[in-house]
């Protein structure tokens, strides 16, 4: 099993999310997060810390898949996920020790079905 993250322009969600749904993938977490990338130019202060920096509103996109379907799963994201312009986002894979569904207690496989 994998854990797949990846940061995507907002815009780009509804292409992501539907293109997952096509491959049969569930249990998606989408959260609205603000991605540093490389700073170009004087931001704007955050916080009471003195430093700047640039933050962009983007999409963390979550999900836990069995390792046959992370190819896919990965290939699908950057094929619907890029609009071609700086700063598309990255895709983090790592691999995922176990899983537990709360309600009925199945593991790993079983509880991503």
């Amino acid at each position: 099993m994998v854990l797949i993250e990846a940061i995507i322009k907002p815009f780009k969600l509804d292409d992501v999310k539907d293109a997952l749904e096509e491959l049969g993938a569930g249990g998606m977490t989408f959260t609205e997060v603000l991605h540093s990338g490389q700073p170009r130019h004087k931001g704007r202060s955050f916080g009471d810390t003195s430093r700047d920096v640039d933050l962009a509103p983007k999409i963390k996109v979550e999900i836990a898949v069995p390792d046959h379907l992370a190819e896919r799963i990965v290939e699908a994201i950057c094929v619907h996920g890029t609009a071609g312009r700086n700063e598309d986002g990255k895709i983090i894979v790592q691999e995922l020790n176990g899983a537990v569904r709360i309600r009925t207690g199945e593991l790993d496989a079983d509880a991503l079905s």
